[in-house]
């Protein structure tokens, strides 16, 4: 799932990246107030991670005119102000969470995951179809019954095809989870993680298929054939 961080100290977003990508979360980073209110006008992320020391803007202004626009994308603030009164602050103006500076990445990657399993939250700890499962938290996939060693960017597609199974997901839902503003993405880049996940779950002995639909996207259905 991706994430997008919202921090102006470059050596913590680093720390932040690489702990993140060991959750199995994906991240882009912006260090201003400003530039976060204009990504999140074309970006859907799964939660944002929220500093309220930032050069141009107090993040609880961002925060605050989210919620004004029903922006109701979970909101984990990460800050060094963490007194009484300036938790419930910005609870009020709609954090979900707070975490207070310095904290542990494995407690970050927990309060994380705590937040998309609420109701109407994104992750579920165990999405399942056919005989096909996967652990969000421990990024594991199984195949009838069996841990799978997939790669993280197939492991991604096959979340994102899981959650919608039975639904075309489309192409953009995967290149914003996959590459996010990185601008890494090539024309193909997508077709090219699904053909790969097609492959192993077909090696796997997996009953389920992955079905493109031309000019759409990617649906996973179960596998008629046998």
């Amino acid at each position: 799932m991706r994430v997008l961080l919202v921090e102006d100290n470059g050596e913590l977003v680093a720390l932040l990246n690489k702990g993140l990508a060991q959750g199995g979360f994906s991240a882009d980073s912006v260090a201003t107030a400003g530039d976060a209110a204009h990504v999140l006008t074309t970006m859907r992320y799964a939660a944002i991670v929220l500093d309220l020391g930032l050069p141009d803007d107090d993040g609880l202004t961002l925060l605050r005119d989210l919620r004004r626009r029903g922006d109701a994308t979970p909101v984990l603030v990460l800050t060094a102000r963490d007194g009484v009164s300036d938790r419930v602050i910005g609870l009020r103006e709609g954090a979900d969470d707070y975490l207070a500076k310095p904290f542990a990445m494995e407690e970050l990657i927990a309060r994380l995951q705590a937040l998309l399993r609420r109701p109407g939250n994104l992750l579920g700890r165990r999405l399942t179809f056919g005989n096909v499962a996967l652990d969000t938290e421990g990024r594991q996939v199984i195949v009838g019954g069996t841990v799978r060693a997939f790669p993280a960017r197939e492991t991604a597609v096959l979340e994102i095809l899981l959650r919608r199974s039975g639904n075309v997901a489309p192409k953009r839902l995967f290149e914003d989870h996959l590459f996010g503003l990185s601008g890494d993405v090539g024309s193909n880049a997508v077709e090219v993680y699904v053909h790969r996940l097609r492959k192993m779950l077909a090696d796997a002995g997996a009953t389920v298929k992955i079905h493109t639909v031309r000019g759409v996207g990617y649906l996973m259905a179960e596998d008629k054939s046998g």
